[in-house]
């Protein structure tokens, strides 16, 4: 049976560590805070002779969470960075643990942990990949590994983030505007037909129809970010979306002209 030894044990690591023992996996967890209840007494004594050891501290704390264990990992071991960043930071973290034999994972959680747990989906680059999916597939994990280095994983869900944290900024601009003006479950019902008939065909007419109507478009937005201030709400989407197509629509303009 595979030792799993995870450093940080907040909402994330906690959950997953409580899963994987309720799965009969052997877990030592480590966390600074005493109230998270870490049954490791360091970091160190999490990682020594696990087979993969889990760092879900956050992303400010990534690096203090590798060297807090670098006396500990030896070849053969797997050292996993699950924390949210950008592919540089991973690439530093591979870079901390290369010297210790050790192989390093990238590993993106691709959905909130909170009501998954071990369920959670996620993706995996790097050496050490493999082992993750290895390891964590059979607790119920899907673990998804991706031909790359270090950084593949987290870049993948990093661009994923533009669509949905950029969705959800909109529905909250929206929901928020709507409340203002006395119609938030009409802007509720389109919201919900709007996303259930989304599909391949409608993500190509958001980007093609886009371009097409720049113009046309960047004008209204323009009269939406009017309205919304009229209701009195920050119109901070709405503006980013005029800027977004006058930039389309100046891009069709060079294209123009240099065809010309």
């Amino acid at each position: 049976m595979s030792v799993i030894g995870i450093i940080g044990l907040g909402e994330a690591g906690g959950t997953i560590a409580a899963d994987l023992r309720a799965a009969g996996a052997t877990v030592r967890g480590f966390d600074i805070d005493p109230a998270t209840g870490p049954d490791a007494e360091s970091a160190t004594a999490a990682a020594e002779g696990a087979d993969l050891v889990l760092s879900l501290t956050t992303a400010s704390e990534a690096l203090v969470g590798a060297r807090s264990v670098l006396d500990a990992l030896r070849p053969g071991q797997v050292y996993a960075d699950a924390n949210t960043s950008g592919a540089a930071l991973k690439r530093e973290l591979a870079g901390v643990i290369e010297p210790t034999g050790a192989r390093f994972a990238d590993v993106a959680l691709m959905a909130p942990v909170p009501g998954r747990g071990i369920s959670t989906p996620a993706l995996a680059s790097g050496p050490g990949a493999d082992t993750v999916a290895g390891i964590l597939g059979p607790f119920g994990m899907p673990v998804t590994v991706l031909d790359g280095e270090p950084g593949a994983a987290a870049t993948r869900k990093l661009l994923r983030s533009v669509a949905w944290k950029g969705v959800a900024a909109v529905v909250n601009e929206a929901l928020e505007a709507a409340r203002a003006a006395g119609v938030e479950d009409w802007m509720r019902g389109e919201l919900l037909g709007l996303f259930a008939g989304v599909d391949e065909a409608g993500i190509e007419r958001m980007e093609e129809g886009s371009r097409r109507h720049a113009q046309r478009r960047a004008h209204e937005m323009a009269d939406v970010a009017a309205l919304l201030c009229e209701l009195g709400v920050e119109p901070r989407l709405a503006e980013a979306a005029r800027l977004q197509l006058e930039a389309l629509q100046s891009e069709a303009s060079r294209s123009r002209t240099g065809a010309s």
